[in-house]
């Protein structure tokens, strides 16, 4: 066992000795892409988490049957809107996805696809549990979630060992748009920082009487308060 604690040992010293090798991304990196030992990719670009709420109590309350086909429908349509938006999954975790954007407008492009998830979650996901399962109906649940979008630079590295290794992203941005989708305010289910909201264009920020549909909060988001922009107008895909 102790040759183990050793091997243990010697794998966190060569950790962290270690001496980055970074380079620019021009394309959203996947693992393959990045270096196991010591690859980096520094990446500009906007981070999308989209989480689904509530899910220990419907593992509760409901068979396992009904929980993973209400978080598998949530994840299939997450995902394939954030990929008619242009934005690259690079990230599964439970019940939450993370999309990344880059590109001309990917600030926009992400925040219609939250926009449009949030219609799919009340218009379509929601009701139709409700009328499929009756544990849904029988403890009163309410399907909801949140989407937590901000812009920066991070850096993409791979962690674990080979053959069972994953990206991981380091960085204010991917931190801060997993903290924003842990917001509970329904029906106020998508948070973009300030940083995001300055760079939407008119259609994004605008509705079509030209009033915004972004509104300002104020909200500590991990040890730090910021002011943060939500929206409850849905967006039809």
């Amino acid at each position: 066992m102790s040759s183990f604690v050793d091997t243990l040992s010697d794998s966190v010293d060569d950790i962290f000795s270690v001496a980055w090798d970074e380079r620019e991304g021009r394309t959203v990196p996947d693992s393959d892409s990045v270096t196991l030992r010591n690859g980096a990719v520094k990446l500009d670009a906007v981070f999308l988490y989209a989480d689904l709420a509530g899910s220990s109590r419907l593992a509760r309350v409901c068979q396992w049957q009904t929980t993973a086909k209400i978080i598998r429908a949530y994840l299939d349509v997450a995902t394939r809107l954030i990929r008619a938006w242009g934005g690259e999954i690079r990230s599964f975790d439970g019940d939450r996805v993370m999309g990344v954007f880059i590109g001309d407008t990917p600030n926009s492009n992400a925040a219609n696809c939250a926009r449009e998830i949030d219609y799919v979650v009340e218009k379509i996901i929601a009701p139709k549990a409700r009328e499929k399962f009756k544990s849904v109906r029988d403890n009163d649940l309410q399907i909801t979630h949140c989407v937590g979008i901000d812009v920066g630079v991070a850096r993409a590295v791979r962690a674990g060992i080979r053959n069972n290794n994953d990206l991981i992203w380091i960085g204010k941005a991917p931190a801060f748009s997993a903290k924003l989708s842990d917001v509970r305010n329904y029906p106020w289910c998508v948070y973009i920082s300030s940083r995001s909201y300055k760079k939407l264009t008119d259609s994004a920020k605008y509705d079509g009487d030209g009033k915004d549909m972004w509104v300002g909060v104020e909200r500590t988001v991990g040890d730090v308060k910021e002011t943060v922009y939500k929206t409850k107008v849905i967006r039809k895909p």
